[in-house]
């Protein structure tokens, strides 16, 4: 059928922004046991920074950086303000303080900037790129790199830098880490820097083909959540995949049925998929102390 690469091309675009929502929480969770559902909220901030500073005068691609170092800001000021001082609270209260920082920083978006959809220029133009039947725009193709890169970067750190190594040896005892020389309370800033970070890289990407405003990060946490349970909490390469799993059942269904069952269809797949395995795609059973 003709449609079929057509729809397997848009789900592969989505689902690159959900695997990178999703490596997001992985890298949270790496490091603190942690599920950090204000994520949907670094996305939106990616977007809505680049577009009121672009809008101001700033070229494109100095706004997107001043965007992604200040959401990073704010990821910094998330743990310091709030994560740290409870730290030693159980993680459903910490679950808790992140639901109430995403509502926080919502309402925050909504006074400082406005209630409006808001749209940048892409970063190659519009004009579709023809590929056999389909067409793809060439920001879809800037999304799925992205989502490669930052896969890439995040394997690379966490498997082959010392630093990565402090970051799961944390997570798994932070009592034992500390007695070992690492620095725990830094380990918890830059991993929350660092997804702050890959999150309003998201957000920049995405938004030249979605759109952005001050409440449409809830989505992306709940969808980025889900992809991150589907390939295994806690497993980039289960991030990855399952984001493109995400996105690719997404677009099938708005295909195939109705737009209407998009979400719907998605999630029962995914709720059927961890019924049987329960860790996910790539998740394990048990812990590796370190």
């Amino acid at each position: 059928m003709p449609e079929l690469l057509q729809f397997l091309l848009s789900g592969v675009t989505v689902g690159a922004v959900y695997a990178l929502v999703a490596l997001g929480f992985t890298i949270i969770y790496n490091a603190s046991d942690v599920v950090n559902f204000a994520q949907g909220e670094f996305v939106m901030l990616g977007g809505m920074v680049t577009f009121f500073a672009h809008a101001a005068g700033i070229p494109l691609p100095l706004a997107a950086l001043i965007a992604i170092v200040a959401t990073a800001a704010v990821g910094v000021a998330l743990n310091t303000v709030a994560i740290g001082p409870a730290r030693r609270a159980p993680v459903v209260s910490l679950i808790i303080i992140t639901i109430g920082a995403s509502i926080f920083i919502r309402g925050t978006t909504q006074l400082v900037f406005d209630k409006q959809l808001h749209r940048f220029p892409a970063f190659s133009g519009d004009q579709p790129i023809l590929i056999g039947t389909a067409t793809i725009l060439p920001q879809s193709l800037w999304v799925v790199a992205g989502a490669l890169a930052v896969f890439l970067c995040l394997w690379v750190f966490f498997m082959r830098t010392l630093l990565g190594r402090a970051v799961l040896a944390t997570a798994n005892n932070a009592m034992a880490a500390q007695l070992v020389g690492i620095n725990t309370r830094f380990v918890m800033t830059l991993s929350f820097a660092m997804s702050a970070a890959i999150g309003a890289l998201a957000g920049v990407l995405v938004t030249p083909i979605t759109l952005t405003g001050y409440d449409v990060g809830l989505a992306f946490a709940l969808k980025g959540f889900a992809a991150a349970m589907l390939g295994g909490m806690g497993n980039p390469v289960g991030a990855l995949v399952g984001g493109l799993v995400l996105g690719i059942l997404e677009a099938m269904t708005a295909g195939y049925v109705s737009s209407q069952y998009k979400d719907a269809a998605a999630f029962v797949v995914i709720l059927a998929v961890l019924f049987a395995m329960p860790q996910g795609f790539f998740g394990r059973k048990s812990l590796d102390r370190v």
